[in-house]
């Protein structure tokens, strides 16, 4: 697996301290089939998702728009809306 650290990471330990971000690849990110079927002109081997797998969480600014866009309509999370819902009051 090829997977890599996000070069944001010091930025995104501060929003999100209990987050691990990475890229991946389309394959590597075991995407749901929604997304994959509707995205079928990216490729497997594509690095095009910058995510913490673990959590289902993407960070909107290094993952490819149109799989952002896909995600929004699963159990996936873009990082801003996970940072929104896990805000303690």
């Amino acid at each position: 697996m090829s997977t890599r650290s996000c070069p944001d990471w010091p930025t995104l330990v501060e929003v999100a301290p209990d987050l691990h971000f990475k890229h991946y690849t389309v394959g590597e990110a075991h995407l749901p089939g929604e997304v994959l079927v509707n995205l079928p002109d990216i490729p497997l081997e594509a690095v095009a998702i910058c995510a913490d797998l673990e959590h289902n969480v993407f960070n909107p600014s290094h993952t490819d728009p149109r799989i952002a866009a896909a995600l929004t309509e699963t159990h996936w999370y873009d990082l801003r809306e996970w940072t929104v819902r896990t805000r303690q009051p």
